[in-house]
């Protein structure tokens, strides 16, 4: 069934059906919300009022009465008041295509098995025989599986919250490199297609990402640092990867005070239990669309640009004190790629839980103890 005729009177079809439209979603507040006032804005329509029933249950209701008239509910607080926007649904018809999912995780695999052979060979690990070729490229297995499935216990931790909360998200996607970038690999996303519906749902999908992955980096690091050993310092340098708090604390728990002059060569399996962990902390930034910018709008709301701000800057501070190039990089892909912007959740006006509160300042506050000052260095 229509909701408007097929015909339009000249000069008058558009705005007799927005204004219809209007009729028909102010109707569907009823029992929701007490309109105090209503207003066109290209298309949409912004309705200011009282709320009659609980945020979280008037977002349901909404939700559904204005899907069946082809718009959807984003309820945010005014000063005195609750503003509902109701803007028309815009959904793509995007048909998955798990195939480029699959293709780019092969290209992945390939790419830092490639890179462990060549950076991170196992010195224990040796199939087929260290002379044949394959033999020489298998040893770089321990560290790509490690690295692989921490990225991926991590995507995966947001993919099936996202769909817990019926959120439409897409496979991760993984992101090979050139074998000699260090890793093979610029990590793993996955697409939200759709909006949280509130705080409590955004900061769900965004904190399960990073503790899944750390779920798996911390025990790598323990394994790989068991199968680690302390040696002098070699005379001609190499590549050094930067010390964060936690893994300073499991290196001192497992070898003790260190010898002057002596570092620990790591196994490969913690040096992909390390990489996860930069890999960690670098999406904790609360800044924009990363994790951490998301953890920091279901906390700070509006407020989370300044607070992207401020880390940007503190950011561009730490790589000015240790005037390590790393830093000036990250915060070229922060301000260029990333940006400081985070569009609101459906429902703006529920809070979230304290619990989850506080286990956003923890998160925030993993930044501390999972950020090495110099990630990577030529000594």
């Amino acid at each position: 069934m229509r909701l408007w005729p097929a015909r339009r009177a000249p000069g008058h079809g558009a705005s007799d059906d927005i204004l219809l439209v209007a009729d028909l979603l102010g109707r569907s507040l009823d029992g929701v919300l007490a309109v105090q006032d209503r207003h066109l804005r290209a298309g949409s329509v912004i309705f200011r009022g009282r709320l009659l029933v609980p945020a979280a249950t008037a977002i349901d209701l909404l939700i559904e009465r204005f899907r069946v008239l082809g718009y959807e509910p984003m309820m945010r607080p005014g000063r005195d008041d609750v503003v509902i926007h109701a803007l028309p649904r815009v959904r793509a018809a995007e048909r998955p295509r798990v195939a480029v999912n699959v293709v780019l995780f092969l290209l992945t695999c390939l790419s830092t098995v490639v890179a462990g052979a060549l950076s991170f060979a196992s010195p224990t690990f040796e199939p087929f025989g260290s002379r044949s070729l394959l033999g020489q490229l298998l040893t770089g297995v321990p560290f790509a599986a490690t690295l692989l499935t921490i990225l991926g216990v991590h995507e995966f931790g947001h993919y099936f919250t996202a769909r817990y909360y019926k959120a439409s998200v897409s496979l991760p996607y993984f992101i090979p490199a050139p074998p000699f970038v260090l890793f093979g690999t610029l990590g793993a996303i996955i697409r939200m297609r759709s909006q949280a519906r509130d705080r409590n749902s955004l900061f769900d999908i965004a904190a399960a990402g990073p503790l899944a992955g750390l779920l798996v980096a911390i025990p790598a690091i323990v394994v790989g640092l068991h199968w680690s050993m302390v040696g002098p310092l070699p005379a001609g340098g190499g590549l050094r990867l930067g010390d964060p708090l936690l893994m300073r604390f499991f290196v001192y728990l497992i070898f003790g005070p260190l010898p002057q002059g002596a570092d620990v060569f790591l196994h490969p399996i913690a040096v992909a239990g390390w990489a996860g962990l930069l890999v960690t902390a670098l999406n904790l930034f609360p800044v924009g669309q990363l994790d951490g910018g998301r953890i920091a709008y279901a906390l700070f709301g509006r407020r989370h640009r300044t607070v992207g701000v401020v880390a940007f800057a503190c950011l561009i501070g730490l790589g000015v004190f240790t005037w390590s190039v790393n830093w000036f990089v990250w915060a070229a892909v922060l301000f260029f790629l990333v940006g400081f912007h985070h569009s609101p959740p459906l429902d703006d006006v529920t809070p979230l839980t304290p619990g989850r509160r506080l286990l956003g300042f923890v998160c925030l506050a993993l930044l501390v103890v999972l950020l090495p000052p110099v990630p990577i260095e030529l000594s």
